[in-house]
């Protein structure tokens, strides 16, 4: 069975709602969580999720509201906080690592974090039991790919290609997944411009996918109610899983 991971922002466009989502995504097919913690300069994302953190910020969001989401989603759904170093750093990373798992949260996604400055807090991670998500990119030597995914916990993210999340770009992946898998037997899931139409090729040859901006883009959609958002979102959600596992 090939596993989804779904992306979301945290908080928008509220705590409550963000709570909901969560559980519903995780009854319909999503395995992994990914709870994104708004950022003002996403580096890594695409113009979709960008445009949702920034209204995360715009409407109050807080640290606090992603703990607080956190406490709800993550003894029911298999949850990873995703966001940029600085918004974890601020927040004290000795102390903030044992919360999160105290919480229940699994494990972290930092994508502005070179691997060799993410071995500083290795010890920490090991020591709760927490998995931080190693990226594995098209430009990428062997020898890197190597050194990066040996130690790789839970599942390595394989950048489906050089860019920005949500462009979809196509693009033959089969050469560089052979290179990964040749260093591991840690699950490989793809991202970046994965959604309903380009989840089932893409997801050759890989253990899984990683979702964002398709769902970040049904929350985006004022003509919706938040429940028509989050019925649309299962939907999805159950959509894609079958078609990576058909």
């Amino acid at each position: 069975m090939k596993n989804l991971v779904a992306y979301i922002t945290s908080g928008y466009p509220d705590k409550n709602f963000t709570v909901d989502l969560a559980l519903a995504l995780g009854e319909n097919g999503v395995d992994t969580l990914e709870l994104g913690v708004p950022f003002s300069d996403p580096v890594a994302d695409g113009p979709a999720i960008e445009n949702a953190n920034h209204k995360a910020l715009e409407l109050g969001f807080k640290f606090a509201d992603l703990l607080a989401i956190s406490k709800e989603v993550a003894p029911k759904v298999d949850t990873l906080w995703m966001g940029y170093f600085n918004s974890f750093y601020q927040q004290d990373m000795q102390k903030l690592i044992p919360h999160a798992k105290e919480l229940g949260v699994n494990g972290f996604i930092i994508p502005d974090v070179p691997h060799e400055e993410a071995l500083l807090y290795k010890e920490l991670f090991d020591a709760n039991s927490m998995a931080n998500i190693s990226f594995v990119a098209p430009t990428d030597t062997e020898s890197r790919i190597e050194t990066i995914v040996k130690d790789a916990q839970k599942f390595i993210y394989m950048v489906a290609y050089t860019g920005i999340t949500g462009s979809g770009t196509a693009e033959d992946l089969q050469p560089f997944l052979a290179s990964i898998k040749k260093y591991t037997k840690t699950p490989v899931y793809v991202g970046f411009g994965v959604n309903e139409k380009t989840a089932k090729e893409k997801v050759k040859g890989a253990d899984g996918v990683i979702v964002g901006s398709a769902f970040i883009n049904v929350l985006l959609n004022d003509s919706l109610s938040k429940s028509q958002k989050i019925s649309e979102c299962s939907t999805l959600a159950q959509n894609i899983k079958e078609q990576i596992n058909s």
